[in-house]
């Protein structure tokens, strides 16, 4: 066993973050911990809710990737631009880095451009840019329709579109002029969050539908018309807006398409206990990846999993690297706050690995749980980076 060895967490967003802290902590500092990401921010993507109704600054919810240097983590930025499975080598502007144990967290790709005109006509919820931009026209709305919609049936954090919608339902209440305003969701898929079953999915389509909120399920967009705003779907039905917010569909990166890591459903294939690849160590956590369940859908893509996630490899590597502890696997349990607006916020929690069907029960909106998110979101930006 070599008394120098070198992890890779390739990616900056939760699991790389959770993972490289970990095992900083974990391993001896004869051992390198290298997080490489082509930010130099990184940003608790849960909070880009609160920025796209104006209830966060940019500012407030990102931190510079370089204050882990003072924990131990080295920080390397730039694009990753090939990877080589077997020998666990990545490229990185053109500078081969070689690791005994590769994490690959490198998330989804947003692909808007793959929807004619829904780029240009609309703002994307998953990026800093898209939700400070919304923010602004949100704020210089007084009427019209604002639409929200998700461009495909498969996206990560699968409440947030929910959320989006009754958030903005709650920011246009508080200044007056909510029913002058309306609001349609349009979705791709037939209802909300159908992976945790037709139970959840009916109460938070009823919460979504409280608010005065239209819902569209199985509304597929073809096209954006960005001069005449006017949404266009697969079925032939169109509608009209003043102001869109958007979930792009989501793709695998290229970089980890072309080291051949992907499965038939377009994600990386990693063990569902373990996150281990066909690559002895190689691993592979949060968004990147397809974990299949048993009622046929797969494990959602969200940042809570990813959490867990890099908790397990960081130990399983650690305790391999160390010499001693027992394996940990990872046990299909999550939870998510789901945002309704007006200071109030659900809970979904459950456990996802059950069998037949993930086993997750909806609590009802309440203080608590939205107080919960805020102190989620300070917690976690202090703890992790």
């Amino acid at each position: 066993m070599s008394d120098h060895k070198t992890v890779l967490v390739l990616g900056g967003g939760v699991g790389g973050l959770v993972a490289a802290n970990r095992l900083r902590k974990l391993l001896s500092t004869r051992h390198r911990v290298v997080l490489i990401d082509r930010e130099r921010q990184a940003v608790f993507q849960p909070s880009l809710l609160w920025v796209a109704v104006g209830d966060r600054t940019p500012e407030a919810i990102q931190r510079p990737l370089a204050m882990l240097v003072r924990k131990g983590v080295e920080i390397r930025i730039g694009t990753v631009e090939k990877l080589d499975a077997e020998t666990r080598t990545v490229r990185v502007e053109g500078q081969d880095l070689v690791g005994d144990a590769l994490i690959v967290a490198l998330g989804a790709d947003l692909a808007p451009e793959t929807i004619p005109g829904l780029a240009d006509g609309g703002h994307n919820l998953y990026t800093l840019g898209g939700a400070t931009a919304f923010r602004d026209e949100l704020a210089a709305l007084t009427s019209g329709r604002v639409a929200v919609l998700t461009a495909s049936p498969a996206y990560k954090c699968p409440a947030a579109p929910y959320e989006a919608a009754m958030l903005i339902a709650g920011a246009l209440r508080r200044r007056g002029i909510r029913d002058r305003v309306q609001i349609d969701l349009y979705s791709a898929e037939a209802g909300p969050m159908l992976v945790t079953g037709p139970q959840l999915s009916a109460g938070v389509r009823g919460i979504v539908e409280s608010k005065g909120i239209a819902y569209h399920p199985e509304h597929q967009v073809t096209k954006v018309d960005v001069a005449a705003r006017r949404l266009i779907f697969a079925h032939g039905a169109t509608a009209d807006f003043d102001l869109l917010l958007y979930v792009p569909p989501h793709r695998a990166p290229a970089v980890v398409r072309d080291a051949g890591l992907l499965s038939e459903s377009g994600w990386v294939a990693a063990d569902r206990r373990t996150f281990e690849t066909r690559v002895a160590g190689v691993y592979a956590i949060g968004d990147v990846t397809g974990i299949p369940l048993a009622m046929g859908k797969p494990l959602p893509k969200a940042g809570v999993f990813a959490h867990a996630e890099a908790e397990v490899v960081a130990h399983n590597i650690a305790s391999v690297w160390m010499g001693g502890g027992a394996r940990r696997t990872f046990s299909g349990e999550g939870q998510c706050f789901v945002e309704t607006g007006d200071g109030r916020a659900g809970l979904g929690a459950g456990n996802f690995y059950a069998e037949p069907t993930p086993q997750v029960k909806l609590y009802a909106p309440a203080r608590r749980w939205h107080w919960g998110k805020v102190i989620l979101e300070r917690r976690w930006l202090k703890r992790w980076i």
